[in-house]
């Protein structure tokens, strides 16, 4: 599936960036400069079809937000400029991740010697996981 024109310019007119400082060891500079950014876009608002948005929805997992907001944060480099690109590059990506069709799954089958050395282990492990439990009385 092709990704409309002005898709890209659309996200980034919706996006609204917060500025955070950082979290973690970094000394000063993450002490006091507010350089992690966190970019949210309301997916419903991109106007996506059907099926972008479906796979948006698979794509985006857990920075999706019950919400609709696309929540992406980027807090690698040192500098907000740095960080700001970042995060809106991921943004892109996930958006072309969204719109491209999935490979279809080959479906794979066992051959005969594959099938046979499967069976003979799941024996082998029967075996064992049968001697686990307590004797029969008749085995004393």
């Amino acid at each position: 599936m092709t990704l409309p024109d002005d898709l890209m310019a659309r996200a980034h007119s919706l996006a609204e960036e917060r500025f955070v400082a950082g979290s973690g060891p970094g000394g000063q500079n993450a002490n006091k400069v507010a350089t992690e950014v966190q970019l949210r876009v309301n997916a419903y608002k991109l106007r996506l079809s059907p099926f972008a948005f479906r796979r948006l929805q698979e794509v985006a997992g857990s920075r999706l937000t019950d919400s609709g907001d696309i929540l992406i944060v980027a807090r690698e480099y040192r500098t907000q400029e740095a960080n700001r690109a970042e995060a809106r590059e991921k943004l892109e990506a996930l958006l072309r991740e969204a719109h491209r069709r999935p490979k279809p799954r080959a479906k794979t089958r066992l051959n005969r010697v594959g099938k046979t050395q499967r069976l003979k282990q799941k024996k082998a492990r029967g075996a064992i996981k049968a001697k686990r439990g307590k004797p029969d009385r008749q085995d004393w």
